[in-house]
């Protein structure tokens, strides 16, 4: 059973202007870590790749689907678990209202149909 996140850490990473990522590589080592954008929507963690799916980061999550985080105070081992559809309109209000003080072409990038293909849920592990 896969633990769940306590609410200091829903608030911690939820909160957290960045996220430091690393998936799990074939050879069980972690990947180079990159920084992203992460939003909390109800008691559910969620990143997406602003570049889609051919983004490196993200092309390495789906090799074993977990890895690393640290944001807000937090290190987590998570799994990476392909989002729900019905969750991607929540998601893009998530990163409007966090992220809303950045230029409009970065907030319609993230929020863009080919990044909200690559929503991801991070479990904690």
């Amino acid at each position: 059973m896969a633990a769940a996140w306590t609410n200091d850490e829903l608030a911690g990473v939820g909160s957290a202007e960045e996220l430091v990522i690393a998936s799990v590589r074939r050879d069980g080592a972690l990947s180079k870590p990159r920084t992203i954008w992460v939003v909390r929507v109800g008691d559910g963690i969620y990143v997406r790749s602003v570049y889609g799916p051919s983004s490196d980061w993200f092309r390495t999550t789906r090799v074993r689907q977990e890895g690393h985080i640290r944001a807000g105070g937090v290190e987590k081992d998570v799994s990476f678990r392909n989002a729900d559809d019905d969750i991607n309109g929540e998601v893009d209000t998530a990163y409007r209202s966090k992220y809303g003080h950045y230029a409009a072409e970065i907030l319609k990038a993230i929020t863009s149909p080919e990044a909200s293909s690559t929503t991801l849920q991070l479990v904690a592990r």
